[in-house]
């Protein structure tokens, strides 16, 4: 029976939504609109602070208003077009990749002379002298669900040849963010009223003398052309454990060796490259039908009388990627009834107010937050507990598995309704129980002589 020609029986079957049915028949190239969460950007406010003899200096920052998508290492790379013949002077919490041509000044040579310069976050240990607040992380930034605190970076540049007044400066053009790789779409700069600045004391508002935004959205498909992870289910009910879907993030190449590791090969490390830390590579996976980086299982595991515990388990099989600081959102209907998570944190993500179905789960710091590359602890779990709601609760027609799940913000493989374990067949329990009652009431009455 194929799925396509049965859909209709499956969305009764299984009472799932058609974005979940449609999301899993095959990979859709994702737009920027993110339904769980959709206001989500990454906003670029570039604010001149002051005017110098031949043209600003302003502060630039990095906001991450994505409830779950972060910028991990090696850190977020900023670029543009001046629209003029714009230099960098110096900058203070961040620095161009290169300085390009800079022959034609003499005595003070500017920091980068680049039509396109590129800019990157310091590093932690970065001299006081040279940081400004919110600097110096790496280009690491959280997502705003996990720490807002974390969610911001800045840093400062003296722009020359630039103009020295709101009518003569520029805005630059052809904003691109990579973090650390493709992904992100930038908006034109736009001028905006200018950003407010509340003083130390609280007393005294200052305000930037010009201020203008770069609005930068993500696309899955522009990230990476094939999906990223998958989700694989069991439970306690039914012996069968559902596998990834054979090729959720590429097939293994038999006629081009090389594009997967066999982690039973006996020279696994030579293959395995050292980039550095600042470097970004494509993912080095472990050779599997799925052959994706990145596998969640979700187990069915206890029916208590008031609860029911799921045990959520994430492998890393990418000999190139230490996920740090990694997330990953659920979505189910009984999440308004999560009452304790074991080894994850946990916070609601409710883009709809009125409906509760999705949560973001990540790691405790220091203890699971780092997920290793792939091996033997390329690994991460915990479990959930949940209270039973007596007029949604079932474990009927695959309610107890997740309808979406996002790993690092990339929406990961389901595998198909049709396959879920099954709840054991009641009816023909009853039947036979039937039966074998009838049966023993037989040999009662043969052996007492009453028939």
């Amino acid at each position: 029976m194929g799925f396509l020609c049965s859909s209709s029986s499956i969305f009764f079957k299984f009472g799932i939504s058609i974005i979940f049915l449609v999301s899993f028949s095959g990979y859709i190239p994702s737009e920027a609109y993110d339904p769980l969460d959709p206001t989500g950007n990454i906003t670029i406010k570039w604010d001149i602070i002051t005017w110098t003899g031949d043209g600003y200096v302003a502060t630039v920052t990095i906001y991450n208003f994505q409830q779950y998508r972060h910028i991990q290492a090696p850190g977020w790379t900023l670029g543009w077009s001046w629209a003029k013949r714009e230099v960098i002077w110096g900058m203070n919490g961040g620095q161009t990749t290169e300085q390009g041509d800079c022959s034609k000044f003499k005595g003070n040579i500017p920091h980068c002379c680049k039509k396109t310069p590129s800019v990157v976050d310091l590093l932690p240990g970065t001299p006081y002298n040279q940081q400004i607040a919110n600097c110096c992380r790496g280009g690491v930034l959280n997502s705003w669900a996990q720490d807002p605190a974390t969610a911001v970076s800045a840093f400062q540049l003296t722009v020359g040849q630039a103009g020295t007044t709101n009518k003569t400066v520029r805005v630059p053009k052809n904003f691109t963010l990579k973090a650390p790789g493709p992904g992100y779409t930038c908006s034109p700069g736009k001028i905006v009223k200018p950003t407010r600045f509340i003083g130390t004391d609280k007393r005294r508002v200052t305000q930037a003398l010009m201020t203008w935004n770069v609005t930068c959205t993500y696309s899955q498909f522009l990230a990476q052309k094939t999906p990223t992870c998958c989700v694989s289910l069991s439970s306690f009910y039914n012996s069968t454990i559902v596998s990834c879907p054979t090729c959720s993030c590429g097939c293994q190449n038999t006629s081009q060796p090389g594009n997967c590791v066999d982690p039973k090969g006996p020279r696994i490390a030579s293959v395995i490259p050292n980039p550095g830390k600042n470097a970004y590579i494509p993912p080095l996976v472990q050779c599997t039908k799925h052959m994706c980086p990145v596998r969640i299982h979700w187990h069915v595991k206890v029916n208590y009388k008031q609860y029911w515990r799921v045990k959520v388990t994430i492998t890393n099989f990418n000999y190139n990627m230490n996920y740090s600081q990694w997330n990953l959102v659920v979505q189910h209907p009984n999440f308004d009834n999560l009452t304790q998570t074991f080894s994850f944190n946990y916070k609601p993500l409710t883009p709809y107010a009125s409906i509760n179905d999705t949560g973001i789960l990540w790691g405790i710091k220091f203890y699971n937050d780092l997920l290793m590359q792939a091996g033997p602890f390329g690994n991460v779990q915990s479990e959930l507990l949940f209270q039973k709601e007596a007029s949604a609760f079932t474990f009927e027609k695959g309610w107890a598995f997740p309808r979406r799940i996002y790993f690092n913000g990339d929406n990961c493989v389901m595998p198909p309704p049709d396959s879920y374990p099954w709840l054991p067949n009641t009816g023909s329990h009853k039947s036979i129980g039937s039966l074998f009652a009838a049966i023993a009431l037989l040999l009662t009455l043969f052996l007492h002589g009453n028939l």
